[in-house]
């Protein structure tokens, strides 16, 4: 599916309408990861062979935390890579019909965070997993620990329940899949902006209203981007966990007038969250939070708000996406404009 119709949504949204900015290191931080992701048996043989080779998660981390320290988004970007190297496992086919494999696989997982370290043997996925996890919630309160674990959770559910659903030939209806979505789509990840940061948020945010719509809201902007990006490949396997497979089976459409459902609806909820942000002072001056809650409390908010228009970006010019082995669909003006974009951040002589 070409990918002019998520572009719309930066004509369509004032909210995406500017372009985000790249971290000045991507091309270095680049190096970085792909060096880390093959040493540690993430990225087998060439990377531009395989989807995870080709994501280039450091550009999304460099989007998303564009003036943070260099080792901080490198981290952020192996969490990512670790990210769509689980979810690429749970999409094999001796995982993707079989929650009792998914439970399995994750319970090796967080049995190997509890001990603090892997099983002598164990696969890639379960080693680097503790490794990122020692390097990031070293500092962190036991709040944050338990609201991430708890997200792990919520992904191995989420992750098992479509598991069941391929199994069975359910396709889930248009108000059973955002909140399955969410919760198979990573939501732990949204608590890494705290240690990336070195800030930890109050707890009591967490409750208000105005929080839920700004991360939940979030997070639908960018699995349903994720959707519609990736219909043409997950259509090919038959993958009714995508928005658009949803709303075409629900109201007995096509794929490209349900394509175009899901951007209006993204476009609807890039609003909501942002309304929501504009509300979330009024909450924090009822729970009278401090001066340096109210700081630390921006700083989060603005990676949520400026995340959506970045995964946009990145959506566009990673590999992951492309709905062929060659490049992406982009117009031929696109495509200048991102290998203008590339050259840019190589290092000069």
């Amino acid at each position: 599916m070409d990918v002019s119709l998520l572009l719309s949504l930066t004509d369509r949204v004032p909210a995406l309408a500017v372009p985000s900015a790249m971290h000045p290191d991507a091309w270095p931080l680049g190096e970085r990861l792909a060096a880390w992701s093959r040493s540690r048996g993430l990225v087998l043989g060439d990377p531009d062979t395989s989807w995870l080779g080709r994501a280039r998660c450091e550009r999304l981390a460099a989007r998303v935390l564009p003036t943070a320290d260099p080792d901080r988004v490198d981290l952020f970007a192996r969490w990512l890579t670790w990210t769509f190297a689980l979810d690429d496992m749970i999409d094999e086919a001796s995982l993707a019909g079989s929650a009792t494999a998914v439970h399995a696989l994750y319970q090796d997982l967080l049995r190997a965070l509890r001990r603090g370290h892997a099983r002598p043997g164990a696969r890639p996925v379960e080693s680097t997993l503790v490794e990122l996890w020692q390097a990031t919630s070293d500092g962190m309160g036991r709040d944050w620990r338990r609201r991430f674990l708890l997200h792990m959770e919520e992904h191995r559910a989420g992750c098992a329940e479509e598991a069941v659903n391929r199994r069975t030939g359910h396709t889930p209806t248009a108000a059973e899949y955002p909140a399955l979505r969410r919760r198979a789509c990573g939501p732990y990840l949204y608590d890494l902006a705290e240690p990336i940061l070195g800030v930890e948020l109050p707890g009591r945010i967490m409750i208000t209203p105005a929080w839920k719509v700004m991360s939940e809201g979030t997070a639908d902007v960018i699995a349903w981007t994720n959707d519609v990006a990736s219909y043409a490949r997950e259509a090919a396997r038959s993958e009714s966990h995508n928005h658009v497979a949803v709303l075409a089976t629900t109201y007995g459409i096509g794929p490209h007038q349900a394509a175009a459902m899901v951007v209006d609806r993204i476009a609807e909820r890039v609003e909501e969250v942002r309304t929501a942000a504009r509300s979330l002072p009024s909450f924090l001056n009822r729970m009278r939070f401090t001066p340096y809650e109210r700081a630390i409390t921006k700083q989060v908010v603005k990676v949520l708000l400026d995340t959506p228009r970045a995964h946009l970006d990145w959506v566009i010019e990673s590999g992951r996406y492309n709905a062929t082995d060659d490049t992406p669909t982009l117009l031929p003006t696109q495509r200048t404009n991102r290998l203008d974009a590339l050259a840019s951040l190589r290092p000069h002589p």
